[in-house]
């Protein structure tokens, strides 16, 4: 690490900030590692470091919950399983990949 190092803080959401150290706990690092490595990739590829393009279409909040209504709709055709059935599926399931 260099010899001129600086502070750097700035505000985020403590949800967010809470999910995000999660996942780079589980990665096995801090949040300042990670953010150093995202530091050090941006100077690498001199821009940021992932796409950031607009998907092609939008969901709007309606649309989506629309689908959400759908597809519930469909699960509730669904006939009802024990779980000796749901175990004895999941069991025929991995015989037949071995």
């Amino acid at each position: 690490m260099a010899a001129n190092q600086v502070l750097v803080q700035f505000r985020v959401d403590g949800d967010l900030k809470n999910e995000v150290s999660e996942i780079y706990n589980a990665l096995g690092m801090d949040l300042p590692t990670a953010f150093r490595m995202f530091m050090v990739r941006s100077k690498m590829v001199r821009g940021i470091p992932f796409a950031t393009t607009l998907p092609e279409t939008r969901v709007t909040r309606a649309e989506g919950l629309a689908a959400f209504e759908e597809l519930r709709q469909q699960a509730s055709d669904v006939p009802e399983m024990t779980l000796d059935e749901i175990n004895a599926e999941i069991a025929e399931v991995r015989k037949n990949r071995r």
